[in-house]
Protein backbone atom coordinates (compact mmCIF):
# COMPACT_ATOMS: atom_id res chain seq x y z
CA UNK A 1 0.00 0.00 0.00
CA UNK A 2 1.49 3.46 -0.80
CA UNK A 3 1.67 6.64 1.39
CA UNK A 4 -1.21 8.22 -0.65
CA UNK A 5 -3.40 4.80 0.61
CA UNK A 6 -3.78 6.11 3.95
CA UNK A 7 -4.59 9.87 3.45
CA UNK A 8 -8.01 10.77 3.31
CA UNK A 9 -8.44 12.03 0.14
CA UNK A 10 -10.59 15.16 -0.59
CA UNK A 11 -11.72 16.43 -3.77
CA UNK A 12 -12.84 20.56 -3.97
CA UNK A 13 -15.16 21.51 -6.77
CA UNK A 14 -14.33 24.53 -8.43
CA UNK A 15 -15.74 26.77 -11.33
CA UNK A 16 -15.35 29.93 -13.22
CA UNK A 17 -15.13 33.50 -11.65
CA UNK A 18 -14.98 31.04 -8.05
CA UNK A 19 -13.15 33.06 -4.85
CA UNK A 20 -10.06 32.72 -4.27
CA UNK A 21 -10.06 33.22 -0.79
CA UNK A 22 -13.60 30.53 -0.65
CA UNK A 23 -11.09 28.20 -2.78
CA UNK A 24 -7.97 28.89 -0.79
CA UNK A 25 -9.43 28.26 2.86
CA UNK A 26 -9.94 24.14 2.35
CA UNK A 27 -6.35 23.77 0.73
CA UNK A 28 -5.24 25.51 3.81
CA UNK A 29 -6.50 23.74 6.22
CA UNK A 30 -5.98 20.35 4.55
CA UNK A 31 -3.01 20.61 2.57
CA UNK A 32 -0.75 24.12 2.88
CA UNK A 33 -0.36 24.14 6.80
CA UNK A 34 0.96 20.82 7.39
CA UNK A 35 4.78 22.06 7.98
CA UNK A 36 7.23 19.87 9.71
CA UNK A 37 4.35 16.92 10.24
CA UNK A 38 2.96 14.48 8.21
CA UNK A 39 -0.22 15.18 5.83
CA UNK A 40 -3.40 13.77 6.86
CA UNK A 41 -5.34 14.93 3.38
CA UNK A 42 -4.82 13.92 -0.41
CA UNK A 43 -6.36 16.95 -1.54
CA UNK A 44 -7.15 17.14 -5.23
CA UNK A 45 -9.51 20.38 -7.04
CA UNK A 46 -11.42 19.42 -9.98
CA UNK A 47 -13.99 21.57 -12.28
CA UNK A 48 -16.11 20.92 -15.02
CA UNK A 49 -13.83 20.46 -17.94
CA UNK A 50 -10.77 19.74 -16.21
CA UNK A 51 -9.06 22.93 -17.62
CA UNK A 52 -7.92 26.44 -17.04
CA UNK A 53 -10.30 29.02 -15.61
CA UNK A 54 -10.38 32.73 -14.02
CA UNK A 55 -11.16 33.32 -10.42
CA UNK A 56 -12.91 36.45 -9.23
CA UNK A 57 -9.40 38.06 -8.03
CA UNK A 58 -8.10 38.42 -11.22
CA UNK A 59 -6.07 35.01 -11.88
CA UNK A 60 -5.96 32.07 -13.59
CA UNK A 61 -6.29 28.68 -11.76
CA UNK A 62 -4.78 25.36 -14.09
CA UNK A 63 -6.82 22.51 -13.40
CA UNK A 64 -6.30 19.06 -14.88
CA UNK A 65 -8.57 16.56 -13.11
CA UNK A 66 -12.50 17.01 -14.02
CA UNK A 67 -15.51 15.58 -12.30
CA UNK A 68 -14.33 11.94 -12.23
CA UNK A 69 -12.22 12.87 -9.53
CA UNK A 70 -15.25 12.72 -7.24
CA UNK A 71 -15.19 9.17 -7.43
CA UNK A 72 -12.57 8.28 -5.56
CA UNK A 73 -12.76 10.69 -2.92
CA UNK A 74 -13.59 10.00 0.82
CA UNK A 75 -14.83 13.80 1.11
CA UNK A 76 -16.43 15.87 -1.71
CA UNK A 77 -16.23 19.97 -0.39
CA UNK A 78 -18.35 22.69 -2.80
CA UNK A 79 -15.97 25.40 -1.58
CA UNK A 80 -18.73 28.43 -2.95
CA UNK A 81 -20.94 29.09 -5.93
CA UNK A 82 -21.75 31.89 -8.12
CA UNK A 83 -23.82 34.86 -5.98
CA UNK A 84 -26.46 34.71 -8.78
CA UNK A 85 -26.97 31.11 -7.94
CA UNK A 86 -27.12 29.50 -11.31
CA UNK A 87 -28.10 26.00 -11.48
CA UNK A 88 -25.68 23.46 -11.34
CA UNK A 89 -25.12 20.99 -14.44
CA UNK A 90 -26.45 17.64 -13.91
CA UNK A 91 -23.65 16.27 -14.43
CA UNK A 92 -22.40 17.95 -11.18
CA UNK A 93 -25.28 16.80 -9.53
CA UNK A 94 -25.25 12.93 -10.14
CA UNK A 95 -21.95 12.50 -9.12
CA UNK A 96 -22.69 13.99 -5.85
CA UNK A 97 -25.50 12.04 -5.70
CA UNK A 98 -23.65 8.83 -6.13
CA UNK A 99 -21.26 10.13 -3.62
CA UNK A 100 -23.43 10.85 -0.98
CA UNK A 101 -24.94 6.81 -1.72
CA UNK A 102 -22.21 5.74 -0.69
CA UNK A 103 -22.36 7.35 2.75
CA UNK A 104 -19.35 9.44 2.21
CA UNK A 105 -18.94 12.89 3.50
CA UNK A 106 -20.27 15.87 1.42
CA UNK A 107 -19.48 19.07 2.51
CA UNK A 108 -21.24 23.12 0.98
CA UNK A 109 -19.00 25.79 2.52
CA UNK A 110 -20.45 29.22 2.02
CA UNK A 111 -23.00 28.98 -0.99
CA UNK A 112 -21.24 25.66 -1.73
CA UNK A 113 -24.68 24.59 0.47
CA UNK A 114 -27.09 25.57 -2.63
CA UNK A 115 -25.63 22.91 -4.75
CA UNK A 116 -25.95 19.91 -2.25
CA UNK A 117 -29.59 22.01 -1.73
CA UNK A 118 -29.79 21.42 -5.57
CA UNK A 119 -28.51 17.69 -5.50
CA UNK A 120 -31.39 16.51 -3.38
CA UNK A 121 -28.88 15.61 0.18
CA UNK A 122 -30.35 18.17 2.27
CA UNK A 123 -33.94 17.78 2.04
CA UNK A 124 -35.33 17.09 5.67
CA UNK A 125 -32.24 17.81 6.90
CA UNK A 126 -31.37 21.50 8.83
CA UNK A 127 -28.90 23.03 7.21
CA UNK A 128 -27.44 26.77 6.69
CA UNK A 129 -25.25 29.08 4.32
CA UNK A 130 -24.69 32.92 4.17
CA UNK A 131 -27.12 34.88 6.03
CA UNK A 132 -27.39 37.03 3.22
CA UNK A 133 -29.06 34.63 0.88
CA UNK A 134 -31.64 33.28 3.78
CA UNK A 135 -34.88 34.18 2.15
CA UNK A 136 -33.48 32.71 -1.48
CA UNK A 137 -32.83 29.88 -0.11
CA UNK A 138 -35.68 29.21 2.28
CA UNK A 139 -38.12 30.13 -0.87
CA UNK A 140 -35.95 28.01 -3.08
CA UNK A 141 -35.77 24.93 -1.03
CA UNK A 142 -38.90 24.47 1.46
CA UNK A 143 -37.99 21.17 2.26
CA UNK A 144 -34.67 22.33 3.76
CA UNK A 145 -34.74 23.33 7.72
CA UNK A 146 -32.86 26.37 6.96
CA UNK A 147 -31.25 27.91 10.08
CA UNK A 148 -29.32 31.12 9.35
CA UNK A 149 -27.33 31.76 12.57
CA UNK A 150 -25.03 28.84 13.44
CA UNK A 151 -21.42 28.89 12.10
CA UNK A 152 -22.04 25.07 10.46
CA UNK A 153 -24.46 22.23 10.55
CA UNK A 154 -23.12 18.62 10.92
CA UNK A 155 -26.10 16.03 10.04
CA UNK A 156 -24.47 12.54 9.74
CA UNK A 157 -22.41 12.90 6.17
CA UNK A 158 -23.67 16.28 5.19
CA UNK A 159 -22.00 19.67 6.76
CA UNK A 160 -22.68 23.18 5.59
CA UNK A 161 -21.16 26.53 6.35
CA UNK A 162 -22.59 29.69 6.46
CA UNK A 163 -20.21 32.78 4.84
CA UNK A 164 -16.80 33.67 4.13
CA UNK A 165 -14.81 33.16 7.70
CA UNK A 166 -16.88 30.47 8.88
CA UNK A 167 -15.52 27.80 5.83
CA UNK A 168 -12.96 28.02 8.10
CA UNK A 169 -14.28 26.95 11.19
CA UNK A 170 -16.56 24.31 9.60
CA UNK A 171 -13.03 23.23 7.80
CA UNK A 172 -11.07 22.93 11.55
CA UNK A 173 -14.29 20.99 12.65
CA UNK A 174 -13.75 18.47 10.28
CA UNK A 175 -10.21 18.06 11.12
CA UNK A 176 -11.33 17.93 14.95
CA UNK A 177 -14.05 15.25 13.79
CA UNK A 178 -11.52 12.60 12.26
CA UNK A 179 -8.30 12.97 13.50
CA UNK A 180 -8.81 14.75 16.70
CA UNK A 181 -9.24 18.17 18.50
CA UNK A 182 -4.94 18.22 19.21
CA UNK A 183 -4.26 18.32 15.36
CA UNK A 184 -7.26 20.78 15.19
CA UNK A 185 -5.86 23.04 17.76
CA UNK A 186 -2.18 22.78 16.57
CA UNK A 187 -3.50 24.06 12.95
CA UNK A 188 -5.38 26.88 14.03
CA UNK A 189 -1.94 28.28 16.09
CA UNK A 190 -0.25 27.98 12.60
CA UNK A 191 -3.06 29.96 11.33
CA UNK A 192 -3.54 32.16 13.83
CA UNK A 193 -6.93 31.70 14.82
CA UNK A 194 -9.58 30.17 17.36
CA UNK A 195 -9.80 26.29 17.25
CA UNK A 196 -13.54 26.85 17.59
CA UNK A 197 -15.65 30.37 17.89
CA UNK A 198 -18.98 30.26 19.72
CA UNK A 199 -21.58 32.11 18.78
CA UNK A 200 -23.52 32.63 15.49
CA UNK A 201 -22.52 34.06 12.30
CA UNK A 202 -24.40 37.11 12.41
CA UNK A 203 -22.05 38.33 15.51
CA UNK A 204 -19.35 40.73 14.53
CA UNK A 205 -16.42 40.59 16.25
CA UNK A 206 -14.26 43.75 16.54
CA UNK A 207 -10.39 43.61 16.96
CA UNK A 208 -8.85 47.03 17.22
CA UNK A 209 -5.20 47.19 18.04
CA UNK A 210 -4.68 48.67 20.95
CA UNK A 211 -1.38 51.45 21.47
CA UNK A 212 -1.36 51.17 25.22
CA UNK A 213 0.73 48.72 27.45
CA UNK A 214 -0.41 45.68 28.95
CA UNK A 215 -1.22 46.73 32.35
CA UNK A 216 -2.30 43.85 35.19
CA UNK A 217 -5.61 44.90 34.87
CA UNK A 218 -5.71 44.59 31.07
CA UNK A 219 -8.66 42.63 29.30
CA UNK A 220 -6.75 40.56 27.22
CA UNK A 221 -4.16 39.64 30.09
CA UNK A 222 -6.62 38.74 32.59
CA UNK A 223 -8.05 36.89 29.94
CA UNK A 224 -4.86 34.62 28.92
CA UNK A 225 -4.36 34.37 32.79
CA UNK A 226 -7.72 33.01 33.06
CA UNK A 227 -7.17 30.57 30.03
CA UNK A 228 -4.01 29.42 31.44
CA UNK A 229 -5.81 28.24 34.84
CA UNK A 230 -8.77 26.65 33.55
CA UNK A 231 -9.33 24.24 36.93
CA UNK A 232 -9.73 27.19 38.95
CA UNK A 233 -13.16 28.99 39.53
CA UNK A 234 -13.72 32.10 37.51
CA UNK A 235 -16.85 33.85 38.18
CA UNK A 236 -17.94 37.02 36.56
CA UNK A 237 -17.62 39.32 39.27
CA UNK A 238 -14.18 38.31 40.22
CA UNK A 239 -12.48 38.51 36.42
CA UNK A 240 -14.29 41.86 36.01
CA UNK A 241 -12.92 43.18 39.51
CA UNK A 242 -9.30 42.24 38.85
CA UNK A 243 -10.20 44.41 35.16
CA UNK A 244 -10.94 47.28 36.91
CA UNK A 245 -14.26 47.07 35.71
CA UNK A 246 -18.06 47.17 36.72
CA UNK A 247 -19.68 43.89 35.77
CA UNK A 248 -21.93 45.47 33.12
CA UNK A 249 -18.85 47.33 31.42
CA UNK A 250 -16.83 43.85 31.42
CA UNK A 251 -19.61 42.10 30.12
CA UNK A 252 -20.06 44.55 27.25
CA UNK A 253 -16.09 45.11 26.42
CA UNK A 254 -15.90 41.36 26.29
CA UNK A 255 -18.63 40.70 23.87
CA UNK A 256 -17.25 42.91 21.55
CA UNK A 257 -13.78 41.84 21.87
CA UNK A 258 -15.01 38.23 21.96
CA UNK A 259 -17.93 37.67 19.61
CA UNK A 260 -20.05 36.33 22.89
CA UNK A 261 -20.79 36.26 26.90
CA UNK A 262 -17.83 35.43 29.02
CA UNK A 263 -19.60 32.25 30.47
CA UNK A 264 -19.59 30.81 27.11
CA UNK A 265 -16.09 31.85 26.00
CA UNK A 266 -15.29 29.84 29.47
CA UNK A 267 -17.15 27.13 28.99
CA UNK A 268 -15.91 26.57 25.20
CA UNK A 269 -12.33 27.11 26.35
CA UNK A 270 -12.50 23.70 28.94
CA UNK A 271 -14.72 22.13 26.93
CA UNK A 272 -11.77 22.34 24.33
CA UNK A 273 -8.95 21.38 26.77
CA UNK A 274 -11.36 18.20 27.85
CA UNK A 275 -11.01 17.30 24.41
CA UNK A 276 -7.53 17.31 24.48
CA UNK A 277 -6.97 15.53 28.22
CA UNK A 278 -9.37 12.68 26.95
CA UNK A 279 -7.29 12.20 23.47
CA UNK A 280 -3.78 12.48 25.01
CA UNK A 281 -3.73 11.58 28.50
CA UNK A 282 -5.28 8.58 30.91
CA UNK A 283 -7.11 10.89 33.40
CA UNK A 284 -10.10 9.10 34.69
CA UNK A 285 -13.19 10.92 33.70
CA UNK A 286 -13.32 12.86 37.39
CA UNK A 287 -10.09 13.87 36.88
CA UNK A 288 -10.49 15.44 33.15
CA UNK A 289 -13.34 16.99 34.35
CA UNK A 290 -11.61 18.85 37.54
CA UNK A 291 -8.41 19.17 35.19
CA UNK A 292 -11.04 21.45 32.80
CA UNK A 293 -12.58 23.26 35.73
CA UNK A 294 -16.13 21.47 35.60
CA UNK A 295 -16.31 20.46 39.29
CA UNK A 296 -18.08 17.36 39.04
CA UNK A 297 -17.82 14.60 36.57
CA UNK A 298 -21.40 14.69 36.46
CA UNK A 299 -21.72 18.48 35.29
CA UNK A 300 -18.99 17.75 32.88
CA UNK A 301 -20.53 14.68 31.11
CA UNK A 302 -24.48 16.93 30.63
CA UNK A 303 -22.32 19.61 28.96
CA UNK A 304 -19.72 17.26 26.35
CA UNK A 305 -22.41 15.59 25.94
CA UNK A 306 -24.65 18.99 24.86
CA UNK A 307 -22.24 20.69 23.09
CA UNK A 308 -20.71 17.26 20.69
CA UNK A 309 -23.62 14.55 21.38
CA UNK A 310 -21.12 11.64 22.21
CA UNK A 311 -20.15 11.14 26.14
CA UNK A 312 -16.72 12.00 27.11
CA UNK A 313 -15.89 7.79 27.31
CA UNK A 314 -17.46 7.25 23.68
CA UNK A 315 -15.18 10.79 22.56
CA UNK A 316 -12.04 8.63 24.13
CA UNK A 317 -12.36 5.62 22.22
CA UNK A 318 -12.64 7.08 19.27
CA UNK A 319 -9.41 8.74 19.29
CA UNK A 320 -7.71 5.72 21.50
CA UNK A 321 -5.28 5.08 18.99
Amino acid sequence: MSKSDDLIKITLVAFEGISAFHLSIPCMVFQDIFVGQPPRFDLNICNENGSQFETSSGFGVVIDRDLSAIEEADIVIIPSWPNELPEPSGQLLVALQKHHAKNKLLVGLCLGSYVLACAGVLNRKRATTHWAFSEQFQKRFPKIEFDPNPLFIEHETVITSAGVAASLDCCLHIVRRLCGSELANDLARKMVTAPFRTGGQQQYIPAPISAKPLTETSLSLVIEQVEQNLNLSHSLDEVAKRCAMSKRTFTRQFKASYGCTFGEWLQNQRLVLSQRLLETTQFSISQVAEQAGFGSDSVFRKHFKNAFHVSPILWRASFKQ
